[in-house]
């Protein structure tokens, strides 16, 4: 796919067929795409966690509500340890959050590529998510998002609301 057209009809999926699970030929492929994504001083502070097995997806659906969210056959957790990402000296910034937004956004990318749905997600608890995947003190998630196919029948409605780039873009 062209990857304008990628970037205007990737929308948030909430809606999964349970039972279609992403081959993992396909999982690789978009696996790839968040292994090359850029961070600070190419630091890579991530690893990328599939969650499939039916024990597993039952533990970290709990921090997520949405009845849409555990049709879903797959779970994407990123997840970025702290002590491992690039810090400002000059304020103590530390760049983990950045980082796992990037490699988030090429992994929802490479999804629609594949014809993978997905929905970023931000509004889990993450206390209950930590528990779940057995987090270490330094290590943090800051999104997380169902990998699978649409229920059949459900056409993406591409009615993304967009500011104008007039309203939105300086040229200094």
């Amino acid at each position: 796919m062209e990857f304008y057209d990628l970037i205007a009809q990737r929308e948030s999926i909430r809606d999964y067929d349970p039972d279609r699970k992403v081959a993992p030929d396909v999982l690789h492929r978009i696996l790839e795409a968040g292994r090359l994504a850029p961070s600070a001083v190419n630091f890579q502070p991530w690893q990328f966690w599939v969650i499939s097995s039916a024990e597993m997806l039952d533990k970290v659906r709990r921090c997520y509500s949405r009845s849409w969210f555990h049709d879903a056959p797959h779970i994407l957790a990123v997840v970025g340890d702290l002590s491992q990402a690039w810090v400002r000296k000059y304020d103590g910034y530390n760049s983990l959050e950045t980082d796992l937004a990037i490699a988030m956004c090429h992994l929802i990318l490479a999804a629609e590529n594949e014809g993978v749905a997905t929905c970023w997600i931000a509004a889990f608890q993450p206390d209950l998510l930590k528990d779940a995947l057995g987090l270490k003190e330094n290590e943090r998630v800051y999104a997380i998002t169902p990998l699978g196919y649409p229920k059949k029948g459900l056409t993406k409605k591409n009615a993304k609301q967009r500011k104008p780039l007039a309203e939105i873009v300086r040229f200094i």
